[in-house]
């Protein structure tokens, strides 16, 4: 069992998770961010790892990962901070990034150091179904670790039900079909697309992401799922504010 199937059995609804991006605000900060979301009380981190071509982020993670690779983040950097901050941490973290930031480091050396981080939660957006089948899912399993695939509105009945047979931790609901970002209210159509989702009775837990930023959002979302992602709404806070005013931006979206 890993730590997100753990988490589900002491809590299946409202769970808000956030996402920031490593070595943002400064290079420092990864450990700092942290401390602080356990503190304010999320229930899991999405840990997000700097990439010049990150294809399913907008213009505020965009920002924040070309600001951290700026400051001179680089993989090692992270493992290094996070394997710090596991001497602390209790919240379970999820490691996202793109496949390609694997294939360069070498799979079987990441897998090894993400392990040791004490993560065993992967999110790849860009992670084609078959590669996951024919390689993936055997490297994966070898390392303990698992995949959390995505769908969006586009994504058919069939490989929504395949995802579902093959997720051990959640699958990750894409509110909206563009790139992640601060939408505003939830339209009625994404009502009717979490809906069909929520109609299909999957076995796995289901989190929404892309678009969801304030209280108002969070509670709509979590009637369809058991949980969502906060990400670039809490990234523009956190450019904004500093990492000394998380508590103020989590309290009045869990209180």
């Amino acid at each position: 069992m890993n730590s997100i199937q753990e988490l589900f059995q002491k809590k299946d609804k409202e769970l808000l998770s956030i996402y920031f991006t490593c070595g943002y605000p400064k290079l420092e900060d990864t450990t700092q961010v942290i401390s602080a979301l356990e503190q304010s009380g999320v229930d899991f981190i999405e840990v997000g790892l700097p990439y010049s071509d990150p294809l399913a982020d907008g213009p505020t993670i965009q920002y924040s990962s070309q600001r951290a690779l700026e400051n001179g983040v680089n993989l090692d950097i992270i493992f290094d901070q996070l394997l710090t901050v596991k001497k602390t941490n209790k919240t379970p973290l999820v490691l996202m990034g793109y496949l390609n930031q694997m294939l360069k480091y070498g799979e079987e050396k990441f897998c090894q150091k993400v392990v040791e981080c004490g993560i065993d939660t992967l999110i790849f957006p860009d992670l084609p179904m078959v590669e996951f089948e024919n390689h993936y899912k055997e490297l994966f399993e070898k390392y303990g670790l698992t995949n959390v695939f995505l769908i969006t509105h586009n994504t058919s009945n069939e490989r929504i039900r395949k995802i579902d047979s093959y997720s051990k931790a959640f699958i990750y609901v894409v509110a909206s079909a563009s790139i992640t970002g601060a939408k505003g209210d939830i339209s009625n159509n994404q009502v009717l697309y979490f809906e069909r989702i929520k109609a299909m009775n999957l076995k796995s837990k289901l989190i929404i992401g892309f678009g969801i930023s304030d209280k108002q959002t969070f509670k709509t979302a979590c009637e369809y799922a058991n949980g969502t992602i906060i990400g670039s709404a809490f990234i523009k806070s956190l450019g904004n504010n500093g990492v000394d005013k998380i508590n103020d931006f989590i309290k009045p979206i869990i209180s």
